[in-house]
């Protein structure tokens, strides 16, 4: 067979495959009815009940501890585990042993809290005489089996570790304050607008310095007239010292030689001085605590904002909700 005759032979065999591969898919595509309609432009929607958004929940929420003055009921504890002898902690999962059973009408299903009272709370952030002891919240149980004297409970949350020996109280309801829109933090707000004001006298963790999303504890409770969901302007006074160590001396002092001029002949002073008082500088160097002492009225540092939470006879535990700057133990409060 020549060359052309065997080009023209293969050539017309593949145009004969080509063309019935065309055909086979034009048959196979989609009838207009049967194309698939574009997708619609995703769109966002917002459901009224899903702005109801808490401002705290889970460990905020629950294991946030408080400052009271009442007694605990201590007879409800943790008195043993299911791996006590290879462990000593225990957290979410595990199974622990509770002091009461049957005989206290403990049922399968029930939920109880754990607490740790850590001691009696001291400090200088306050005027108050005996503010309480901290319990610390440390997680919840549930009950899964129930003997005569004792029951068998798992570890459903935990927010630290849990010992034996820590206590069981029933589960508090507590309900989370809901969010809002608010305005934007006003750093110069008035300097004081009557009502209750106190400070922030510890934090969870024992923190010192502070920021949004954590726990601290106020001494402004029932007494006060504070409850759950109120808002609280977090403020620094100015003119009563500083956070760090300032030293208040100007930073150039007056001399006695050197910058007098031969043919300007003047008196022995510095250009960069502290002023002197007096109309005619005659007096004593004005330093910055004198310019303070000045002042028609005390001034005030907005530097955050926070929400009550919990509220005990005489503290509250709060969320920070809006910082302006780092928060420190000690900063005041003031009921908004």
């Amino acid at each position: 067979m020549s060359f052309q005759k065997f080009y023209k032979t293969s050539f017309g065999t593949l145009f004969l495959i080509l063309t019935a591969l065309s055909a086979m898919a034009f048959a196979q595509r989609p009838t207009p009815a049967q194309r698939p309609s574009p997708s619609p432009t995703p769109r966002l929607i917002i459901r009224q009940d899903n702005r109801q958004m808490p401002m705290s929940s889970g460990n905020n929420l629950y294991c946030a501890g408080y400052v009271e003055t009442e007694s605990v009921n201590t007879a409800n504890e943790i008195v043993g585990a299911e791996d006590e002898q290879e462990q000593n902690i225990y957290s979410q999962g595990d199974n622990v042993y509770i002091s009461i059973g049957a005989n206290r009408g403990v049922k399968v299903g029930d939920m109880f809290s754990v607490i740790r009272p850590r001691g009696r709370v001291e400090t200088r952030w306050t005027k108050k005489s005996n503010l309480g002891f901290y319990v610390q919240e440390v997680g919840a149980v549930e009950v899964v089996a129930v003997k005569a004297e004792i029951s068998v409970a798992r570890v459903v949350t935990s927010c630290d570790n849990l010992l034996l020996g820590d206590l069981l109280q029933a589960t508090p309801a507590r309900t989370s304050p809901v969010f809002q829109q608010r305005t934007a933090l006003n750093l110069f707000s008035s300097d004081n607008n009557g009502k209750a004001f106190g400070r922030i006298f510890m934090a969870r963790d024992n923190q010192e310095m502070l920021g949004r999303e954590q726990i601290v504890y106020i001494d402004l409770g029932t007494e006060d007239n504070v409850k759950v969901g109120d808002y609280l302007t977090i403020y620094r006074r100015l003119g009563t010292g500083n956070l760090f160590e300032n030293d208040e001396e100007e930073s150039v002092s007056a001399r006695d030689e050197g910058f007098q001029s031969d043919t300007y002949r003047s008196g022995k002073f510095s250009n960069q001085a502290p002023r002197k008082s007096g109309s005619k500088a005659t007096g004593r160097i004005i330093t910055n605590e004198d310019a303070k002492r000045g002042r028609q009225r005390p001034l005030r540092k907005i530097v955050g904002e926070l929400v009550i939470l919990n509220v005990k006879e005489k503290t509250a535990t709060a969320v920070i909700t809006r910082t302006a700057q780092e928060i420190h133990t000690g900063d005041r409060v003031q009921l908004q």
